[in-house]
């Protein structure tokens, strides 16, 4: 496939694992591991959500055409979303999770308790309520703001699904809903379901806790206003 002319190309993210391009219309993702862009291409072809056309693939390379809209937010900044499109977003992540379970396992328990320790033992206490049996469903794995496409109320459609797998539909939840824990309500209501939010609440420390190293590591800022260093801050 030939990409049309273009005035710039656009870095979307960038570190030693992967990067996204954006070129013009179209997101090019590079990726180190085969294995992920297998999962992101079978993840979105099994999805019953909207999510972005596989242009074409030419390993390490994956073409994906743009999603019309903006992103349902990001992380550090005040999203300008109507509460009507974070229900939609939590409809959407309804449906996702009431779909046939992928083939592919996700993360067991031990793994999430590994990884745990090994961040910081101190913060556990907050973040043990994450560590239950859950019944699993069809997760996107890293359903942050970024991902989600919106165009005013409505959902366009959900991008990078190279996480997705078997999971706890709570942590889809909290990660959709980290750093914008005003949206929380909004979220939930469009899922239409009880929610433990002590457990969503968890996932949020679990996640900033374990992502804080890697993130610096990768040239990110967990300390930005709003990102993962506030998330912990405001648990404590």
């Amino acid at each position: 496939m030939i990409i049309a002319d273009v005035d710039e190309v656009e870095i979307v993210v960038a570190h030693d694992e992967r990067a996204t391009l954006r070129v013009g219309d179209v997101f090019l993702k590079i990726d180190g591991d085969p294995t992920r862009i297998d999962v992101e291409v079978e993840a979105m072809a099994m999805a019953p959500i909207p999510t972005p056309k596989v242009l074409w693939r030419k390993p390490p390379v994956l073409a994906l055409a743009a999603l019309p809209g903006t992103a349902l937010g990001r992380l550090g900044e005040s999203s300008t979303a109507s509460s009507a499109a974070w229900a939609a977003a939590g409809a959407a992540t309804r449906m996702l999770h009431d779909a046939p379970l992928p083939p592919w396992p996700g993360r067991s328990l031990n793994d999430i308790a590994s990884r745990l320790d090994g961040e910081c033992e101190w913060l556990r206490r907050i973040a043990e309520a994450a560590l239950r049996r859950w019944p699993p469903v069809f997760t996107h794995g890293d359903l942050q703001v970024t991902h989600v496409f919106i165009d005013g109320d409505e959902v366009t459609g959900v991008v990078d699904w190279s996480e997705a797998s078997q999971g706890d539909a709570l942590y889809d939840l909290a990660i959709l809903t980290l750093g914008h824990e005003e949206h929380l309500g909004d979220v939930v209501a469009g899922y239409g379901a009880d929610i433990d939010l002590d457990v969503i609440r968890a996932w949020w420390s679990l996640r900033s806790l374990s992502a804080v190293r890697w993130l610096v590591e990768h040239g990110f800022d967990p300390f930005s206003p709003g990102c993962e260093v506030d998330v912990l801050r405001s648990r404590m």
